[in-house]
């Protein structure tokens, strides 16, 4: 039997290699010190290729690749530097290795948190470096009885929230896709305000980036704080915007602050640098030996079994089996995912529940629209963490429920299929079906008619059924500068109508603010597709 060719295309731990090296199926080509225009040559013959930030999975690679690439295992979290849906095109399914650096993320936080408060890289600077012993001047701030702020209370987040414990810190968390339960059994309290945490003595974050989370805190955030507060960031650069940042420290508002990540790379450059209450390190999360171990052995382990079509653990993309399948199926379970991330972007809490119907031909493939439902729905909360393949283990680990069910046939359209998120705080439902074979469209949401593209930024405006709405939403768009694309409204036998308002730009908290004030409001969501 032919060997599956596995290519290493950036330097992992020695161990993995042995693992690769040691499998009789598999022949491994070590081009990490290789020139990246030479790589090309070398990965349009591999089936799987293992990378790191070091090589761009870009549309060069992919071109290269797409004839014989079956898989890329990116030995790390972070997948910013590979095109998913370039890959996802061509086939190539796309696996990370999400938990191999937990302990050294959450360390390294423990890390900041401690320097900040004691200040150690400066007075040992100032001893070891500038050879001065001045005890006076290095006054610190002790752990025990501070109030320490969590956001994201996750893998990592909640390590930190347990060691801080430890250190007799009062630990409170803000993670709106968790369950209260999650914080309150390791004894740390759990809030759905968010400015319990801005109140907090130290506050640090562990969120993946995606548009809720970028600058999530800036300059209105730390205004709101405690003087003398200090942030620490080490999970991606941009959770906390740079240039607020370094206004409150400059000021003197954030009294210290220790940063590991930053939004370019290297930062050699930055301006936070200039700072003397800072704490920097060079991206440091994952770089202990015992992490690289892990991240080594797991990626090879992942390539392997991909090599060999056994399984894709983490896989982020993985494509349906579509000579199996109708060709209508696909774009349905496509919607499908959409459909699942536009209910959890209108009712952001914990999910309880998931519940996927379908009348139909479609209904035949109801457990695959569960596992991209399950996806889409869970992308926010989940992140990085969750994929077509572990989908339903992060559903029972965070106590979602999920079934489904087959509806009577539909007598205005031929599919439909109907999402049903139920959450701590509301219960969201959203039917949509096919056009043409490919068009998509939502056809109700919680049981307004409507005729609606999901894409693009979206306000949904729930309001009293009265004159004057429709002119007053757009008159208050149009004061913030907010062009509206397409304008959807449905109404009900309760006098009461749904707009679903498509707009060219992001909405500010602001502008949802001033329409939730509207007099006819009864409530506002917004999201993005």
């Amino acid at each position: 039997m032919e060997k599956q060719k596995v290519i290493v295309c950036d330097h992992i731990h020695e161990a993995g290699l042995e693992l690769l090296k040691a499998d009789d199926k598999i022949e491994m080509i070590f081009a990490a010190d290789m020139d990246k225009t030479a790589l090309l040559d070398v990965v349009a013959t591999a089936d799987v290729a293992i990378t790191r930030s070091s090589t761009d999975v870009d549309a060069k690679f992919i071109n290269a690749a797409k004839n014989s690439l079956k898989a890329i295992v990116r030995a790390g979290v972070g997948v910013d530097n590979v095109d998913i849906p370039g890959c996802s095109k061509e086939g190539i399914i796309v696996m990370n290795v999400p938990t191999a650096n937990t302990i050294a993320a959450v360390e390294l936080t423990m890390t900041h948190m401690l320097s900040c408060m004691r200040m150690f890289p400066y007075s040992h600077d100032h001893l070891k470096n500038q050879r001065i012993w001045k005890r006076e001047k290095w006054y610190g701030h002790e752990l025990k009885g501070k109030k320490l702020g969590i956001i994201g209370f996750g893998n990592i987040g909640s390590r930190v929230g347990i060691r801080s414990k430890a250190f007799e810190m009062d630990v409170i968390a803000y993670d709106p896709y968790i369950t209260a339960a999650k914080c309150t059994d390791l004894g740390v309290e759990y809030t759905t305000n968010f400015e319990d945490i801005l109140a907090c003595d130290i506050i640090t974050i562990h969120t993946p980036k995606n548009p809720e989370t970028l600058d999530m805190i800036n300059t209105k955030e730390i205004e709101k704080m405690k003087d003398g507060v200090v942030l620490i960031n080490c999970a991606r650069g941009g959770l906390y915007n740079e240039d607020a940042l370094y206004d409150g420290c400059k000021s003197g508002k954030v009294r210290f602050a220790g940063i590991d990540v930053f939004i370019k790379e290297p930062a050699t450059d930055n301006r936070l640098l200039d700072l003397d209450n800072i704490c920097v390190s060079p991206h440091l999360g994952a770089n202990t030996f015992e992490s690289q171990l892990n991240i080594g052995l797991q990626a090879a382990q992942q390539a392997i079994e991909a090599a060999k079509g056994i399984s894709y653990p983490n896989a982020f993309n993985l494509p349906i089996d579509e000579s199996t399948m109708p060709a209508f199926v696909k774009p349905f379970l496509e919607m499908g995912q959409k459909v699942g991330f536009l209910a959890s972007q209108m009712n952001r809490a914990h999910i309880r529940s998931i519940k996927v119907s379908a009348s139909g031909e479609i209904a035949n493939y109801l457990d695959s629209l569960e596992t991209f439902v399950s996806v889409g729905a869970m992308s926010s909360a989940a992140a990085d963490n969750i994929n077509y393949v572990n989908a339903a283990f992060v559903l029972e680990e965070r106590g979602v429920k999920i079934s489904s069910e087959v509806e009577p046939d539909n007598h205005t359209y031929k599919n439909v299929i109907t999402v049903k998120i139920t959450t701590e705080k509301d219960v969201i439902s959203i039917s949509a079906t096919i056009f043409n074979d490919t068009v998509q469209r939502i056809v109700d949401i919680n049981g307004f008619d409507l005729d609606v593209v999901p894409h693009g930024n979206m306000i949904l405006f729930q309001n009293t059924d009265v004159p004057g709405v429709i002119g007053n939403v757009g008159i208050l768009l149009s004061k913030h500068n907010v062009n509206i694309s397409d304008f959807r409204l449905g109404r009900d036998d309760k006098s009461q109508a749904l707009a679903v308002i498509i707009v060219d730009s992001e909405v500010t908290d602001e502008t949802l603010k001033e329409l939730e004030a509207l007099e006819a409001c009864i409530s506002v969501d917004y999201a993005r597709i």
